[in-house]
């Protein structure tokens, strides 16, 4: 890709909370620079481009591949398209979130990596011994826990939504606490509503 171009990106979530937007404009930029300058690349080589950006950039180490995927995405082993592994648990839930605050993504992967990666290891072990919605909530949490990522705010709401029969986890990486179903209304907050999407990313054909 040689042509140049100036890039305006906007999100309706906001940056530095865990959603992995720089991921996601990474992505959103390569697919659309594909389509606007006939650069006439495959999938994996637009992800492989996206991925290695946000890597180089330290705003994030995996968000790219999934996003591209859709749905509960699960990565069993990590990296580009060429040399990764990816799964997925059958599941489009309703989503809560309450976002409480930014982290700096970029100094925690630089200070934490070797812990990040221990801990990933042992929740996606508890995910793929039960590839279930409720199971990935309750490792989730447990890899914010034994990464030492869990702050006192987000721990503050995840008990107020467990105490309510609910069950929730922290974004990763932002001061965010997430809950499938009314997990936060239930417990007396007032929260933002999504969705998982299943089709991953993709560039309308309407903007083309």
């Amino acid at each position: 890709m040689r042509d140049r171009a100036r890039v305006r990106a906007e999100s309706d979530l906001p940056v530095g909370t865990g959603f992995g937007v720089s991921g996601g404009l990474a992505l959103g930029t390569a697919l659309a620079a594909n389509a606007a300058f006939d650069c006439r690349r495959t999938e994996n080589d637009l992800v492989t481009v996206a991925h290695a950006a946000e890597v180089e950039a330290g705003t994030g180490l995996g968000d790219v591949v999934a996003q591209h995927r859709g749905g509960v995405a699960l990565r069993l082993e990590p990296g580009a398209p060429a040399v990764n592994d990816l799964d997925a648990i059958p599941a489009r839930p309703r989503v809560e979130y309450l976002v409480l605050g930014e982290l700096d993504t970029a100094s925690i992967l630089a200070d934490a990596t070797d812990a990040l990666t221990e801990a990933g290891k042992r929740a996606l072990a508890t995910v793929r011994a039960d590839p279930t919605l409720s199971t990935f909530v309750e490792a989730s949490g447990q890899f914010s826990r034994e990464a030492g990522l869990l702050t006192d705010p987000v721990e503050e709401v995840l008990a107020d939504v467990e105490e309510a029969g609910g069950s929730g986890a922290m974004a990763m990486l932002g001061e965010t606490v997430v809950a499938p179903g009314t997990g936060l209304s239930d417990a007396g907050y007032d929260p933002a509503v999504c969705a998982v999407h299943p089709g991953g990313a993709a560039v309308d054909p309407d903007s083309e």
